[in-house]
């Protein structure tokens, strides 16, 4: 399906998403579709270091690392008519049965999404609740321009939170316990969030 016929529907589900060109980058939340727009150079270079520091811990382990674009199918159906399709800047998917040729069905263990002009709102309120709904098991936030990122950590429900980063809360009192951030789903990973923000 070409660019210009995205818009011609009110509710769209995964059968409309699995039919689009590879070349179309658009989210469907809620049945409603979220063009998204070709990304800063500060959002690649942040996605690049991250994407490199998990990969080289993954290596010979079976959780995957995936950058965007890598469709997330939160609430799969058999019959494509579930509504949400995300594309998170990156995700770690510790269960193989998930993967299929388009991307991964149900939540990955770990999702990052690095915030831009274009897609603050959606990312800190939208897609925040869609990611506690499917229980993520860990979720970041990245702010580029403060260099902090904040950690969500599923637990009993509801998402528990931590800001790491060099203008981190405490960070003056406790400097390295605040930049370096402890990977939960990926025990023995740390992200030194110096070597993010360079």
């Amino acid at each position: 399906m070409a660019l210009e016929k995205i818009k011609e529907k009110e509710h769209y589900t995964y059968a409309d998403y699995f039919e689009w060109d590879e070349d179309v980058r658009a989210e469907i939340i809620n049945g409603a579709v979220y063009m998204m727009s070709p990304p800063y150079t500060i959002h690649q270079r942040i996605s690049m270091r991250l994407s490199q520091r998990i990969a080289q811990f993954l290596e010979g382990k079976t959780c995957e690392v995936f950058a965007a674009p890598f469709g997330v199918r939160l609430f799969p159906r058999e019959d494509k008519s579930d509504n949400t399709i995300v594309e998170p800047d990156i995700v770690v998917v510790c269960d193989p049965s998930k993967i299929d040729e388009r991307g991964c069905n149900g939540a990955p263990d770990l999702v990052i999404e690095i915030l831009s002009p274009s897609n603050r709102e959606k990312d800190r309120l939208l897609k925040f609740n869609l990611y506690l709904e499917a229980k993520v098991r860990e979720y970041w936030v990245v702010f580029p321009e403060n260099k902090e990122i904040e950690v969500n950590i599923f637990d009993e429900g509801r998402y528990f939170h931590n800001i790491y980063g060099v203008n981190a809360p405490d960070a003056k009192k406790d400097k390295l316990a605040q930049e370096i951030i402890p990977v939960t789903v990926l025990p023995g990973l740390e992200i030194d969030t110096k070597d993010i923000f360079k």
